[in-house]
């Protein structure tokens, strides 16, 4: 059968390119951004099995310089069921935050201007909170490139494989089988292990409600006091959970921070008085102050590496580590 081929309308102010690499987890398998043909690859994990898609963002031919809000093209290497379809397209929303309006874009704006010019508003994510709770988990205590390495062991060694040969995020029913010394020894994770698989019994259980933690209806203090009884969810990775559940309102404060307030915000003093700044910083941001902080860390970082655009994983990528950041 005819792989299949998608397209999908995204909001009028977005650009594939910049809202696909404005957050590290687009260099975290199975993402793989595509610096020459600035195209977006991955395999999904659909109900029929994986699929390897490629998202590409073409300018129309009558306006060719216009990528800004230009249809997303999607591309499968298998056909793809109704079902499926719809599936594929609500993982892709959720992964490239199609579903983050033009208004919401213009709200931030006009709390912080800096970012009005660049566009920049929205932050790359996964196709599921579950990947995403790992993937913030695998992101604990560590350097960048042992992030990137435990994150391409586990799809090389508990994801399905797609016809074309590349490997999915593990499900949490996956990973729910997995022994927890079996994980640390496969996929290098560590004494995060058992929090790995624990994690993935409660997802299975259905005893995380992504529905519950996206209600606006639900408080932004409810939400994070939930994500801290999570196995190995402190409150730096509850704060990078929350913007991933799209709620900005919190900073996920760590070394980097530090590192930051020092040496481009020109803060001194302990380390704990380094972190009450950059919280009063940030805090007239409000319920963006999430992304003032990341956009303004993000812009440092492409003063060391260039454009997020043109970085590849296997090099620009596990090239972060505290001495290429140190100024």
């Amino acid at each position: 059968m005819t792989p299949t081929r998608l397209t999908i309308r995204p909001p009028a102010d977005y650009r594939l390119a910049r809202d696909v690499c404005s957050y590290g987890y687009f260099l975290l398998a199975p993402n793989h951004w595509d610096p020459e043909t600035q195209s977006q690859f991955r395999v999904l994990d659909l109900e029929a099995g994986p699929a390897t898609c490629r998202i590409s963002q073409r300018a129309p031919k009558a306006h060719p310089r216009r990528l800004k809000g230009a249809p997303l093209g999607v591309n499968f290497d298998r056909s793809l069921s109704r079902a499926e379809q719809t599936e594929a397209r609500a993982q892709i929303t959720r992964m490239l935050c199609l579903d983050t309006a033009e208004a919401e874009s213009r709200a931030f704006h006009k709390v912080d201007n800096r970012w009005k010019k660049s566009g920049r508003a929205r932050l790359f994510r996964s196709p599921t909170l579950f990947e995403d709770i790992i993937k913030t988990v695998t992101s604990c205590n560590v350097a960048w490139p042992s992030t990137i390495n435990m994150n391409a062991r586990l799809c090389e060694a508990l994801g399905g494989r797609s016809t074309t040969g590349g490997y999915a995020f593990p499900s949490p029913a996956k990973l729910a089988r997995t022994r927890a010394p079996t994980l640390r020894s496969r996929c290098r994770v560590g004494y995060r292990d058992q929090r790995i698989v624990d994690l993935a019994k409660l997802f299975k259980a259905g005893k995380i409600d992504e529905t519950w933690l996206t209600n606006p209806a639900t408080s932004d203090d409810d939400a994070f006091k939930f994500l801290l009884t999570l196995p190995g969810v402190g409150p730096y990775a509850g704060g990078n959970i929350m913007q991933l559940l799209g709620r900005y309102s919190r900073l996920a404060l760590d070394t980097e921070s530090v590192r930051h307030g020092k040496s481009v915000l020109g803060y001194t003093g302990t380390d704990k008085q380094i972190l009450e700044q950059l919280e009063a910083h940030y805090e007239p941001f409000g319920a963006h102050k999430f992304r003032s902080y990341w956009f303004e860390l993000w812009d440092f970082y492409e003063s060391k590496a260039g454009p997020a655009h043109t970085w590849e994983r296997e090099t620009t990528g596990k090239s972060f580590t505290a001495a290429l950041l140190r100024d």
